[in-house]
């Protein structure tokens, strides 16, 4: 299926986390932006997956989440992605952060990436070899 602006591939990628100590507030659950963290980490398994570096071409603009169930130490999460809109120099991505053993979503969120060049510290059309990966 390939990606256009306003179409959603369904989620081809997940991402296994197990929540740490670390992560954990006062009151026991995870914190709200260590959510962030654990896109993070999906974006970048995904990307690797995508294009076989760990070379990042882009930079971070935008994220929304929203959590609907907390989280607390030791609980494993599955986190999906899928490319849901492809731009000129910008895609989205959605996110769900599912509980690995109950699959119940307990957060949803989008990220927007910009295809940057650090050199020159500007916005760039994102590469046609790109494009194809990300409309996979």
């Amino acid at each position: 299926m390939s990606v256009h602006e306003g179409t959603v591939q369904k989620f081809g990628y997940e991402h296994e986390i197990e929540v740490q100590f670390r992560d954990c507030d006062l009151l026991g659950h995870v914190n709200n932006a260590v959510y962030l963290s654990y896109l993070e980490q999906a974006r970048f398994g995904h990307w690797q997956r995508l294009s076989g570096t760990t070379s990042i071409p882009f930079i971070l603009a935008r994220v929304e989440c929203d959590y609907r169930v907390p989280v607390t130490l030791g609980d494993r999460l599955i986190v999906r992605v899928a490319v849901q809109a492809v731009g000129r120099s910008s895609f989205t991505l959605e996110y769900e952060v599912l509980h690995a053993r109950t699959r119940q979503i307990v957060a949803t969120a989008k990220t927007v990436q910009v295809m940057y060049d650090y050199a020159a510290g500007r916005s760039i059309p994102i590469p046609d070899h790109i494009r194809v990966k990300l409309s996979g």
